[in-house]
């Protein structure tokens, strides 16, 4: 069941850690952070023009009153959001919404983690182990400098850390698959999660079903109001249609349309591409 949601207007900003590829983002959402559970997100707006973005929890304290989120700088509002400063405002952030990860009773379970995915895996890795699951958690990029939350992870009782790069710079040279099919042969897994580029879900959901090991997907459709009104972000799963923000974001990896996935996440690209074009000629103009 989905945790009731909270509106958060106003909100201050507590931390940036901008590096070359992402920003690390902290905010003060006190009655956010006392409800966030592992696999849930939030919607954010900048301003009162801005548009609503969807990201996933990395980190919360209910303690402090703060919530973190992890995203790569890819179009106009995640580049706007990028260069603001501590102490500076949201318009309004509105959380937590989603399905949280089933965490209990797992066994044996490999967290898979592609890209700035594993700011989602970091937590749902945490709750799993918390749980009592014996945990390996699988980080794949395509290079060293794309690796996140390496230090954190280490932190966490695993079974084991596994590293793969596409050029070999950190861990092993390989795709997260390969870690993935070796566990799967050895009979030593009793549940996986894949969190990541929908390609890469893809291709781990394909590796487990071939040895029957259930497989869970974290999707990232295109979102808009995040409560089940607009459709935006539908996913065929099992042949039914179901929604992203209320019936997810997790689903059985097995039964996802990847396809049709990958196919909406295209639909406004060019659009995408423009806004973020004229967004950056505009800040040039004012430089």
């Amino acid at each position: 069941m989905t945790t009731a949601s909270t509106t958060s207007s106003c909100t201050s900003i507590c931390l940036t850690i901008t590096a070359p590829w992402f920003t690390v983002m902290g905010v003060e959402a006190p009655a956010i952070a006392r409800k966030a559970k592992a696999g849930q997100f939030l919607i954010l707006r900048i301003d009162e023009n801005g548009e609503r973005i969807p990201l996933t929890f990395s980190d919360w304290s209910a303690e402090e009153g703060w919530i973190r989120f992890i995203f790569m700088r890819v179009g106009k509002t995640t580049h706007q959001l990028s260069h603001l400063s501590v102490g500076e405002a949201l318009a309004d952030v509105v959380g937590p919404l989603g399905v949280p990860t089933h965490t209990n009773g797992l066994g044996r379970v490999a967290v898979v983690g592609g890209g700035v995915g594993a700011a989602v895996a970091y937590p749902v890795a945490r709750a799993m182990a918390d749980a009592g699951a014996g945990v390996t958690v699988i980080l794949g990029a395509r290079n060293a400098d794309l690796l996140i939350l390496e230090d954190e992870f280490r932190a966490l009782p695993l079974k084991e850390l596994i590293i793969t790069t596409d050029d070999g710079s950190a861990g092993r040279k390989d795709l997260v698959t390969a870690p993935l099919k070796e566990l799967c042969v050895a009979g030593a897994l009793d549940h996986a999660m894949a969190i990541g580029p929908a390609i890469m879900m893809k291709f781990s959901a394909a590796t487990t079903r071939e040895f029957g090991v259930p497989t869970t997907v974290s999707l990232n459709p295109i979102m808009v109001d995040g409560t089940g009104m607009c459709g935006a972000c539908r996913v065929t799963v099992g042949g039914e249609t179901k929604f992203g923000c209320v019936d997810g974001p997790d689903f059985d990896g097995h039964l996802v349309d990847f396809e049709e996935l990958m196919s909406r996440q295209r639909v406004y690209a060019d659009d995408e591409r423009l806004a973020d074009a004229d967004y950056h000629r505009e800040c040039s103009c004012h430089t």
